[in-house]
């Protein structure tokens, strides 16, 4: 790998899939695996910023501001309390941006413009997309390298991934002919259910070695720590889920050397 940082977008426009969830727990992981990580919260909700400790009510500056003029990626950005791993927060002024951009030029390239100040800084920037595939989404796969999709195990789960993929398609074809798919991330994976493997299988079946062969766990701990403002590995390493998301990032890294 370049001494650039590789750019990630975690998306699925469905939503309840725990997008947000595995933006921030990767993220955490590959930083736990010393790699200097930045994790772009590119959704209004603003929960990948509030999971992570940040309190968006009483942050002055965050990705709106980027994205409107005036303001930096280096100026939004705010370290975390957890070592290696830094935030652009966003809160719901986000949604004021996809409506002010409408008649901005090159409008699919701002957050691409936003992050390139910060290439040098890190290995990694993930980022979190709203669950849609409007100009917000569209700008995190413009700026991206790859995508990685999280995907779960339920009957609706292969609803809407035929959009996601046109849209990828039409990203590479006409702003960022260097796209690709990173993986799908089977998550809120219950072993004891039998639809849940019905799923998995289904959805191996048509990536095939695209599936990451890590899958993250119903896990109550993953459920209770964004309430708290941590990271699975702050809040309890030990759990099921914390141990899931350091496997994804050892796979993760794995394929970035293959």
């Amino acid at each position: 790998m370049n001494n650039t940082a590789k750019i990630i977008a975690i998306a699925n426009q469905k939503g309840g899939v725990g997008k947000t969830t595995t933006a921030i727990n990767l993220a955490a992981s590959l930083a736990a695996n010393r790699k200097k990580v930045l994790l772009v919260d590119s959704d209004p909700q603003g929960n990948a910023s509030s999971g992570t400790g940040i309190n968006i009510r009483e942050t002055r500056i965050h990705l709106y501001h980027a994205y409107t003029g005036g303001f930096t990626g280096p100026d939004v950005r705010i370290q975390t309390g957890s070592k290696n791993l830094d935030v652009i927060p966003s809160n719901i002024d986000l949604v004021a941006a996809e409506i002010e951009m409408i008649s901005i030029n090159n409008r699919e390239q701002r957050l691409k413009e936003i992050l390139n100040p910060l290439l040098q800084d890190y290995e990694f920037i993930i980022i979190d997309c709203p669950p849609s595939l409007g100009l917000l989404t569209i700008n995190a796969l413009t700026a991206s390298h790859s995508v990685l999709i999280p995907m779960q195990c339920e009957y609706f789960a292969m609803e809407g991934l035929a959009q996601l993929v046109s849209t990828i398609r039409s990203v590479k074809k006409s702003l960022n002919k260097n796209l690709f798919i990173e993986g799908l991330v089977l998550t809120m994976f219950d072993r004891r259910n039998k639809l849940t493997h019905q799923v998995a299988t289904e959805i191996k079946s048509h990536f095939n070695n695209q599936v990451f062969k890590t899958v993250i766990p119903r896990n109550v701990r993953l459920s209770e720590c964004p309430s708290h403002g941590k990271t699975i590995l702050d809040y309890d390493k030990s759990s099921t889920g914390a141990l899931a998301y350091i496997k994804l990032s050892k796979e993760f890294l794995k394929n970035q050397r293959n």
